[in-house]
């Protein structure tokens, strides 16, 4: 899509720190230079606000990636595209049956309404739930490893969405202030939501963490 649309060497391309590498790794290889921007808190996309801050005579393109089933404002981004005269390009996740994400919505309100201790996400703007992202109290990323090893001890799956950001990453490292990212980054966790649970196992989820929540205290 970079190449397509134009965009090479001397130009700057807009882009996540929160996430996998692959977007920035596409910058490079259409020869342009990745630029981070901060995320929003919510829907962890960008953050349009960050998104203008970022935008120097260079740039010529935002690539914006939409996460965990929640869409990134592209009104305001393309608005913002518009004033600027950069282009905006969009990354969507891979779909799912509507029944199965029916399913998944269901199991996300039990957990909304049954957790405690981890703040759940918010489920806005149509979320999809291709992934179920709380965050966990504490003082940051050493609460948040132990929970995790805590609850795969009780048998439940978690993993860490995103372990290293990828403006710290050895060959994309940038000294660049990116609060709502390195904060996400270390505070969150996705539990399982998949349409294949039983009751019984969302009980055992719920359980495990209401458990371990009451442990963690925040920071101050």
């Amino acid at each position: 899509m970079l190449r397509a649309a134009g965009v090479g060497v001397g130009d700057e391309v807009v882009v996540p720190a929160f996430g996998n590498a692959e977007v920035a790794e596409a910058v490079t290889l259409a020869g342009a230079l990745p630029v981070f921007a901060d995320i929003d808190a919510v829907t962890y996309c960008l953050d349009p606000g960050a998104v203008e801050a970022a935008i120097t005579p260079r740039t010529a393109a935002v690539v914006v990636v939409h996460r965990f089933g929640r869409r990134a404002d592209v009104r305001r981004l393309h608005t913002l595209g518009q004033r600027h005269g950069v282009l905006v390009l969009e990354q969507g996740e891979s779909g799912a049956p509507y029944d199965e994400i029916a399913q998944r919505r269901e199991r996300a309100a039990y957990l909304d309404a049954k957790l405690r201790g981890v703040r759940t996400p918010d489920g806005g703007d149509g979320h999809t739930y291709q992934q179920y992202v709380v965050r966990v109290p504490g003082n940051g990323r050493p609460d948040r490893d132990a929970f995790a090893l805590a609850l795969r001890a009780k048998g439940v799956e978690c993993r860490v969405p995103v372990k290293t950001p990828v403006h710290r990453l050895p060959e994309f490292r940038r000294c660049v202030s990116l609060p709502e990212t390195e904060l996400a980054a270390d505070e969150t966790l996705t539990l399982p939501v998949d349409a294949s649970l039983t009751k019984r196992e969302m009980q055992r989820i719920v359980s495990a963490c209401n458990a371990l929540g009451g442990l963690l205290q925040p920071a101050f």
